[in-house]
C-alpha cells in the first residue's frame, strides 16, 4: 500500500517545524510546496489577515477523473504550547513516536496532515480513479477553531468531509461533539485597608467564592460539563481586593442543556454580586456549535466500509471537545472526525503508534476507493 518509510520521515520532518497557533507561516510554506509537487492547485484564504495570524487556511484541490461525491480531507496546522523546538524520538521497541519530554509531539494534528499527503501521493503514483479531492489545512484550530470559522467556503464544494483530528486509532468515527461557551467574568468590589477599615471594602474574592460555592460544576450530566479555569485577583494581604477576573467554560452535546448551564452560572455570579453590593461584568461567547451526525448516514457507512477493507471494525463515538468538524457541519458540509491515534495530546507525554500513522493514510485511500 503506502510508502511507510516516506510517511514516517515526513511526519518526523513536519513536527520539527514550529507552528504554534497564529504562527504557522513557515509550516504553511512547506505544505504549499508539498501540495503543488503532488499536483494540487493551491489557494490560501485571508483568514490570517482577518484574525491576526501569519497565514490563512490552505485549500487545495486534486482534480478527479470520474463523477461522484466530492470529498474533503482536513487537518489543522497549529499546535499547542510548549511546541517550539520539538525533537521527536522513534522508539522502535515500543513501536511509537514521542517527543524528548520537554515539549508536546505535535501529532495533534501533524499526524493527520502526514496521512493526507501520503494518501494523495499514493493516489497520483498509482493512477487511481477518483472524484475531486479537496484538502483544507486550517490555521489556529487550537484557539477556538478560528481557522475553520474564517475558512473561505466559496472555494469548497465537497459533499463529504473527513477531518483527521481525533485521538482514537483508525476505526474511530466521531459523530458527536459538544458545543462550548466561554464565560469571562469581572467582579468589581471596593478596595479598603484590610487592617484598619475592612468594613468599608467589598471583597471581590468573597463574591467569587460565594458564587463558585453555589455553582454546579464539573460533570453536570452525561452530556454536559462546566469548569472554572482561571481566577485572577488581589495584590496584598492588607488590601481588600476590589477586582477579580474569572475565566470559565461550559460544554454540552445539547445546546438546550448548554443554554441552561451557562444561564445558571451567569445567574449565580450575578446573585453573589448583588448579595455583597458589588458589580459584575459577564461576557459569554459560544465558541462553536455541537456536532451531531446520524450514525446511519451515508458518510458513516462509507467510512465503515473503508475500515472493513482494512480488516478494521469501524465504530462511532462522541468526543468531549470540539474540532473543525463542528464548524464544517454548521456550514453545510457533512463531516465526521476520524481517529488517527494521537495519544496524550496537549501533554509532554504525547505519542503516536507508528502503525496508526500508516493506517491513517491507508484509511483515506480506502475512502477514496469507496466513493
Amino acid at each position: 500500500m503506502i510508502n511507510e518509510q516516506r510517511i514516517l520521515n515526513e511526519f518526523l520532518e513536519m513536527v520539527q517545524i514550529d507552528s504554534i497557533s497564529y504562527k504557522e507561516a513557515d509550516f504553511a510554506k512547506v505544505l504549499i510546496k508539498k501540495l503543488e509537487d503532488i499536483g494540487c492547485s493551491v489557494y490560501v484564504d485571508d483568514a490570517g489577515k482577518k484574525t491576526g495570524g501569519e497565514t490563512g487556511n490552505i485549500i487545495a484541490t486534486l482534480k478527479g477523473n470520474k463523477e461522484g461525491k466530492k470529498i474533503l480531507f482536513s487537518s489543522h496546522m497549529d499546535t499547542v504550547t510548549p511546541g517550539l523546538g520539538i525533537k521527536p524520538i522513534v522508539d522502535e521497541a515500543e513501536g511509537i513516536i514521542k517527543s524528548d519530554g520537554t515539549t508536546i509531539l505535535g501529532s495533534d494534528d501533524k499526524a493527520g496532515i502526514a496521512a493526507i499527503l501520503e494518501a494523495l501521493r499514493f493516489i497520483k503514483e498509482n493512477n487511481m480513479d477518483h472524484t475531486d479531492i479537496q484538502v483544507a489545512f486550517s490555521m489556529c484550530e487550537e484557539c477556538g477553531l478560528v481557522g475553520a470559522k474564517n475558512l473561505d467556503y466559496s472555494k469548497i464544494d465537497a459533499d463529504y468531509a473527513f477531518v483527521l483530528d481525533s485521538g482514537g486509532s483508525p476505526g474511530e468515527i466521531i459523530v458527536e461533539a459538544p458545543s462550548q461557551d466561554v464565560i469571562k467574568v469581572k467582579i468589581k468590589g471596593k478596595t479598603a485597608h484590610a487592617g484598619m477599615e475592612p468594613e468599608n471594602g467589598i471583597s471581590a474574592i468573597m463574591v467569587a467564592a460565594r458564587a463558585i460555592d453555589n455553582m454546579n460544576l464539573l460533570r453536570i450530566d452525561e452530556n454536559t460539563t462546566a469548569n472554572i479555569g482561571v481566577i485572577k485577583g488581589g495584590s496584598a494581604t492588607n488590601i481588600v481586593t476590589d477586582i477579580v477576573e474569572i475565566d470559565a467554560e461550559a460544554r454540552s452535546l445539547s445546546e438546550e442543556k448548554l443554554d441552561a448551564q451557562t444561564k445558571h452560572m451567569v445567574d449565580t455570579f450575578e446573585k453573589a454580586a448583588a448579595d455583597y453590593n458589588a458589580e459584575v461584568e459577564i461576557n459569554v461567547d459560544r465558541v462553536y456549535p455541537p456536532l451531531n451526525v446520524d450514525v446511519n448516514s451515508d458518510i458513516v457507512n462509507l467510512a465503515k466500509k473503508a475500515f472493513a477493507n482494512m480488516g478494521i471494525e469501524g465504530y462511532t463515538g462522541a468526543s468531549g471537545g470540539g474540532s473543525d468538524t463542528n464548524i464544517l457541519n454548521r456550514n453545510g458540509i457533512l463531516a465526521i472526525n476520524l481517529g488517527v491515534g494521537m495519544k496524550n495530546a496537549h501533554t509532554l507525554n504525547e505519542y503516536i503508534a507508528i502503525k496508526d500513522l500508516y493506517n491513517s493514510a491507508n484509511m483515506l485511500i480506502e475512502i477514496v476507493k469507496e466513493i
